[in-house]
């Protein structure tokens, strides 16, 4: 009897130590791709600005000349390319 309660006894404790270690393994591998995932989120936000609101159909000469000046200081802070803010600009002043 003492030797199968001492064969059972270490395979309860190779079986604990398997558990353990296996459960260090997938939380440090969680830990890296949540890291991952956040560097790529953190990426994407940074490539894609936001759009800058759209213009109201008849809006008076007041909102236009703000959404102008607006998307002047998208423009000055790096948001906006060129390009961008001539076609907003474009459309803005078309509405």
């Amino acid at each position: 009897m003492p030797g199968l309660l001492r064969g059972v006894a270490r395979t309860a404790v190779i079986a604990g130590t398997a558990t353990s270690v296996s459960n260090r393994v997938s939380r440090r591998q969680a830990g890296r791709w949540a890291e991952q995932d956040a560097a790529q989120q953190a990426q994407v936000q940074a490539q894609a600005p936001p759009p800058p609101p759209p213009a109201p159909a008849g809006s008076s000469m007041d909102d236009k000349l703000a959404q102008l000046k607006d998307l002047g200081a998208l423009k000055e802070q790096g948001v906006l390319t060129d390009a961008e803010f001539e076609a907003q600009k474009a459309r803005i002043l078309a509405g």
